[in-house]
This record gives C-alpha cells, sequence and structure tokens, in this order.
C-alpha cells in the first residue's frame, strides 16, 4: 500500500481537513492511498530463503563450472573430429605463409581475420576460446594463435566503438575518448609486441609457460593467482598507501627481476663472461631455483587430503588403488590426454634441467 501527498490550493477549506494561509491563497494537504498487488518473482530460487548474494555466489559457481565443462568437451570434441588426414589439411592450411617474399605478410592478415572474426562475433573471449583449444592439440600453431588473438584485441574495441556512439549528444565525445584509448592501447600493444620479431616475447613465454604446466599442472592455478589476483591486489593496495610506498617496494623488486633476467640470459648465452658462483642457480637454496621440491609439497599435499577423506569414507581400499594408478601414470611418459598437444609430448623421462627464474 502507497500513500502520496501533496499541497493543493482551495477556495474553500473542506470539513476535516487541516488549511493554512500562504499570502492570499488557502492551502490543504491532500494523500492518495493505492495497493500494488505484486507478484512473486518466478524462478528457481524463488521459494529458498537465500540471500541475493548466497545465490548470486552460487550461479558465478555453477557458470564458471558448466564454462569448464564446456571448453573440455570443445577440446574432446575437436581432438576426436581433427584426426588423420582433415588435422593434416587444416593445419596446412591454417599455417601456411605466403611465398617469398610476402611470408611477412602473413601474421597481419591473420591479425585482420582475428578482428574481423572477433567483430562478427562480437566477442574476443569467444574467439580466444575457440582457437585455444586448436592450439592445444597442434591443429594451429603458437606462432599462428598470436596475430590471431592480437586482431581479437583489436575486434574487441568496436563493441565499446558501438556502445559509445549511441550515447546521448551531451555525452558522445567523452564516450568516444574513451572507446578511442581502449582502441589505440590495443593497436600501440601490437606496435610494440609484434612488427619487429625479436620483441614477440609472448610467444617465447606462453611456450615456456605451456611446458611448465604440462609438467607441474598446479602451476597453472598458481599462475592464474599470483597473475590475477596476488600481484594485481597488491599493487592496489601500495598505490592506495601512496605513490612513495608504491615506489620503495616496486624499485626494488623490478630491479631484482631486471638483474634476473640479465643474469639468466648471459647463462644461456655467454656464461663465461660471469663469475662462477653465477653460472648456474646452485648456490641458492633448491626451492629457490627448482620446481621439484614445490613439486613434492602438493603431490603430499594432495595425498593427504586422498587419506583424508578415504578415512572418512571409509574405503581406504579404493584410495590405495587410485594412489597405484595415480603412480603408474606419472611414470608415463606421455599424457593421455593430451597426446596431441605438443606442449606434452617430450620425453617424460627426460632429466630436468634447473629451473631458472
Amino acid at each position: 500500500m502507497n500513500t502520496t501527498f501533496w499541497n493543493e490550493t482551495v477556495g474553500v477549506c473542506p470539513a476535516g481537513s487541516v488549511c493554512w494561509e500562504e499570502g492570499n491563497q488557502t492551502v490543504t494537504q491532500m494523500n492518495q492511498t493505492w495497493t500494488n498487488n505484486l507478484e512473486r518473482c518466478k524462478h528457481i530460487f524463488a521459494n529458498i530463503q537465500w540471500s541475493d548474494l548466497a545465490v548470486g555466489l552460487l550461479l558465478l559457481a555453477l557458470s564458471l563450472l558448466v564454462l569448464c565443462m564446456c571448453l573440455i568437451l570443445i577440446v574432446k570434441l575437436l581432438n576426436s573430429m581433427l584426426k588423420g588426414q582433415v588435422a593434416v589439411v587444416i593445419k596446412k592450411v591454417l599455417n601456411t605463409d605466403f611465398p617469398f617474399p610476402f611470408g611477412w605478410v602473413t601474421g597481419y592478415i591473420a591479425i585482420l581475420v582475428g578482428a574481423g572474426m572477433t567483430f562478427i562475433v562480437q566477442s574476443s573471449s569467444v574467439f580466444t576460446s575457440a582457437i585455444t583449444p586448436l592450439v592445444g592439440i597442434g591443429v594451429i600453431s603458437l606462432e599462428r594463435a598470436y596475430p590471431l588473438t592480437l586482431g581479437s584485441n583489436i575486434g574487441t574495441t568496436t563493441t565499446s566503438i558501438l556502445a559509445a556512439m549511441a550515447s546521448p549528444g551531451e555525452t558522445l565525445a567523452q564516450s568516444l575518448q574513451i572507446a578511442l584509448c581502449h582502441f589505440f592501447f590495443n593497436i600501440f600493444g601490437i606496435i610494440i609486441w609484434y612488427p619487429i620479431p625479436f620483441m614477440r616475447l609472448p610467444i617465447r613465454l606462453a611456450r615456456g609457460l605451456g611446458n611448465r604446466t604440462a609438467k607441474y599442472r598446479w602451476f597453472a592455478i598458481l599462475y592464474l593467482i599470483l597473475c590475477f589476483l596476488v600481484i594485481p591486489l597488491s599493487v592496489f593496495g601500495l598505490s592506495v598507501a601512496g605513490w612513495q610506498v608504491l615506489v620503495g617496494v616496486g624499485v626494488p623488486i623490478i630491479t631484482l627481476i631486471v638483474i634476473t633476467v640479465i643474469i639468466n640470459v648471459m647463462q644461456s648465452r655467454s656464461p663465461r663472461f660471469l663469475p662462477k658462483v653465477l653460472r648456474n642457480w646452485e648456490f641458492l637454496p633448491k626451492p629457490l631455483h627448482s620446481m621439484k621440491p614445490w613439486d613434492a609439497a602438493v603431490t603430499k599435499s594432495t595425498l593427504f587430503c586422498g587419506r583424508y577423506c578415504c578415512g572418512c569414507c571409509k574405503c581406504s581400499s579404493c584410495c590405495r588403488k587410485d594412489e597405484e594408478e595415480g603412480e603408474v601414470s606419472r611414470r608415463s611418459s606421455k599424457s593421455l590426454e593430451g597426446h596431441d598437444n605438443p606442449a606434452l609430448s617430450m620425453d617424460g623421462d627426460k632429466k630436468e634441467e634447473n629451473t631458472n627464474f
């Protein structure tokens, strides 16, 4: 039930009403009451006494689960379809360069293709999610996927430009400025990281991270947590504390990273110019230059959780069987699920080299 009150000028004060004089006019307070018949929303959580936050978190978890399942099914489907001669033909078509001397044009054509496909689907996430499984099963090379992804970053800016052009006239200029900032930011990123082959560092980084993740599956989770949660929150917290704190903490860390990268490059290319102690990282504790101790800790934690859960369920025999099967699978030289992935085709029994920073 809702009630609205307002003041109204009257010639004669109605009986039973409160009136007052404003200048030469008589004013009284009027009101109107009405009832809104609201119908309860009909959804799957309508009869559950949950808060909106709880329902939102549940739906978020379900959506992430469905997304992961869809990506896994895409990989399985493509892996089953793109085999034999079909995979050979598709791989040859997608990864073939233009004849000499126009081979350098191929990458820029791929950028345009990525931008066009993203403009059509209006989502860079959909496009990159579609080509990632193709890279995983070896149909598209990493060198070809790189310009396609760069083009996707250009294509996704069209969404913000179209949205800005639909803004009202008084805010059109500001909206276009923000949209064009997004566009030119990606353009300058391509100019920096693609035209010069030496500057195509993302390809080498992606290959290194892929090989590392193929060997240590938990490394992918660690990478996501660090790059998308810990580091951004740390930088944000330091920036809130003040630029002095940000510079005081950030500069030493960045300096240490730069020095470490330089030493790594010199170790692999010109070790004779380094002191003997810096020609490798053996002088550091093993957890600081090798992933083996961390992998052992993660494996022990996983086995402990498995034993604990099985102990609660009173199925220790099942646990022992699972552990034996897991040990056999770890000794296998190749992964059954990723046998077509170039990152997983390396010999599993190859001796691990010391991990550089």
